[in-house]
């Protein structure tokens, strides 16, 4: 996620630095920026000139204290854990400029609690960009307790600079809106297949072919990751405590037996 709000931010003109834990990390990043701009222009859709001109405005750093010191706006990307994510913005609390945009990319996690280790909530929000975020054109601004209107029409002036569109999430509830209804598709999914009422092809063809949607829940899952998925459920149904967000079991062994998706090449599907 974190190379694909990159990505997009170079490409509409923002100087960007990607902070990651070391040198191994940040050549990755880079390498799947360099792959996905490629992507864009033999497709047509970026001439090669201006995916050059996007990769040259993005640096690397391992240094979080010195890639934030002087940035504008700031996107947290790190993995959907809540002291992880507190971690980074009690740093980002004492070395970013006062003024500064502090974004949070959460699909689930709640702003209020991510914001309340700063002396500064009122300047943090949610971004909830989706995957691949080159191509996705939906992001979702998210209001904690204390966030203030201005810090709102920032960032959705930001998404918009992005190229996405941007809806404004009032309120920062589990899951906020789009989170929270694929969860509870998705767990009635991954029910029915378990029960043994339908196979995940026969499950996913009903979705695309009787609703219209691009993908259905569980190609979806393979997408973003098996894990992804029950550790959203599970923050989901922990705040809420309805069952109808519990992660199945089969979907919970599944991410134990690290059948993750495309990113392990097996999940619901066999990838390549």
């Amino acid at each position: 996620m974190g190379s694909g709000i990159a990505q997009v931010a170079a490409v509409a003109g923002y100087d960007v630095t990607i902070q990651d834990v070391g040198q191994e990390q940040l050549d990755r990043g880079r390498a799947a920026i360099e792959s996905s701009l490629q992507r864009l222009v033999d497709k047509g859709r970026l001439a090669a000139s201006d995916g050059d001109a996007a990769l040259a405005r993005i640096a690397g750093m391992t240094d979080l204290d010195d890639a934030a010191a002087q940035a504008d706006i700031v996107v947290e990307a790190v993995f959907e854990r809540l002291d992880l994510k507190q971690d980074v913005f009690r740093r980002l609390d004492k070395v970013s400029p006062p003024e500064a945009l502090l974004c949070t990319n959460t699909s689930a996690l709640p702003i209020t609690q991510v914001a309340a280790v700063t002396a500064r909530p009122e300047n943090v929000v949610g971004t909830h960009f989706f995957s691949p975020v080159p191509l996705m054109p939906l992001c979702e601004v998210v209001r904690g307790l204390q966030t203030d209107d201005a810090t709102i029409e920032r960032a959705t002036s930001f998404g918009a600079e992005l190229g996405k569109t941007c809806v404004v999430v009032n309120r920062d509830i589990a899951g906020f809106v789009t989170t929270r209804l694929i969860v509870a598709l998705t767990v009635e999914a991954v029910r029915l297949v378990e029960s043994g009422v339908a196979t995940a092809e026969d499950v996913d063809t009903a979705c695309r072919l009787g609703f219209g949607h691009a993908m259905g829940p569980l190609e979806t899952m393979d997408l973003t990751g098996v894990d992804v998925f029950v550790n959203a459920a599970r923050n989901i149904y922990t705040e809420t405590g309805d069952p109808k967000f519990l992660p199945p079991e089969l979907s919970v062994r599944m991410a134990a037996a690290g059948r993750l998706g495309r990113k392990s090449g097996q999940g619901w599907y066999a990838s390549q």
